[in-house]
């Protein structure tokens, strides 16, 4: 019988790097998300705020297996 995976999009965030934020990301799903499979970067960005403080944003899709 072969194996079903659920696929979803989280984003992280981190002030030092792209790196950090796609981290930052999987270690926050990692919590609550049992048997992460996969993770694959899909979008890279910055956010600049206001005063002009710069936001490394890591978009992520994660797939973990489902379990029934």
């Amino acid at each position: 019988m072969g194996s079903v995976y659920k696929i979803i999009e989280i984003v992280g965030t981190s002030e030092s790097s792209w790196e950090d934020a796609a981290k930052n990301a999987l270690d926050t799903a990692a919590k609550t998300i049992q048997d992460i499979r996969v993770a694959e970067v899909n979008k890279l960005d910055i956010k600049i705020s206001t005063d002009g403080k710069i936001f490394y944003r890591a978009r992520l899709n994660v797939s973990f297996k489902y379990r029934t």
